[in-house]
């Protein structure tokens, strides 16, 4: 048996366990682990776990896991719960900080009140208006790669009755995230890695937006990456002016923000609440 520490953190529903290697010297972290950790029946429950670590030439360097145990792509609103972390726990000593995730460097910064700016890179490929075979139907959709992939669907362009034109969805509340989102994830369009789904209403000044992750492989209540692709495609499809709001499923309002310098995307932040839920210790 052996003993850990952790934190239990939130950042805008998306949730994590934490765990910081100088409290957990001997913790290493594999898939099996993971998924016990996550299982919100049998373990202590949650999206992802992130490891906070030692770098050489940064303050911490953060490690992500999502819930299946897989890892290798970037979380934004991990991202944010870390920099809030280490800024309580004095790892950290200035409200803006770089530190390195996947072998590459980001920046952040903290605000008050428990919202957190997190600064993404360049989107690494775009592709607007393509065609995706999904609920009986040929689904309008755009494709961002923020950090991790993401598709990015209107839901007025998803027909509730595939062989009714005039039955178009308009009302994000009712929409089959799960059951699309997860069809669209394993489409061989997508193989053999897989992509995020975001299902984005746009009707209004603060965009709705709900999102079918993979490696959770499910609907969860936020997702960073996801709420920064939608808006990169949000602003060249449909000319909207930054920064631009959004209302993720938690029920939190996040901000993206970025500048953009010809046809390319620079200086994009992501910001929004992050939190400590609880902490705790974990026998395993």
């Amino acid at each position: 048996m052996s003993r850990f520490y952790f934190t239990k953190m939130s950042g805008s529903g998306n949730d994590f366990v934490l765990f910081d290697q100088k409290l957990n010297e001997n913790l290493s972290l594999s898939p099996i682990f993971v998924r016990k950790v996550c299982d919100r029946r049998n373990g202590i429950g949650a999206d992802g776990v992130i490891l906070i670590s030692e770098s050489k030439d940064y303050p911490f360097e953060m490690t992500y896991y999502n819930s299946d145990g897989s890892t290798g792509s970037l979380c934004a609103n991990g991202a944010r719960c870390s920099l809030w972390y280490c800024f309580l726990s004095k790892r950290i000593q200035s409200d803006r900080i770089d530190f390195l995730s996947n072998n590459i460097s980001y920046s952040g910064q903290v605000l008050e009140d428990e919202r957190v700016i997190f600064y993404l890179l360049s989107p690494k490929k775009m592709k607007f208006d393509f065609k995706i075979n999904a609920a009986g139907q040929l689904i309008n959709a755009c494709f961002c790669d923020s950090g991790s992939p993401h598709v990015v669907i209107n839901i007025n362009d998803v027909l509730q009755q595939p062989n009714q034109a005039n039955s178009r969805f308009d009302n994000l509340d009712n929409f089959p995230v799960k059951e699309i989102g997860s069809e669209i994830r394993y489409s061989p369009d997508f193989a053999p890695d897989g992509v995020n789904v975001n299902f984005i209403d746009s009707t209004n000044s603060v965009i709705n937006i709900r999102s079918y992750e993979r490696g959770v492989e499910d609907e969860t209540l936020s997702c960073g990456t996801g709420i920064v692709a939608s808006a990169i495609i949000t602003f060249f499809k449909n000319k909207r002016k930054l920064p631009i709001n959004f209302l993720a499923k938690s029920g939190d309002i996040l901000t993206v923000d970025f500048q953009q310098n010809g046809n390319e995307i620079e200086n994009i932040s992501l910001t929004g609440p992050a939190k400590i839920i609880f902490n705790g210790e974990i026998t395993i």
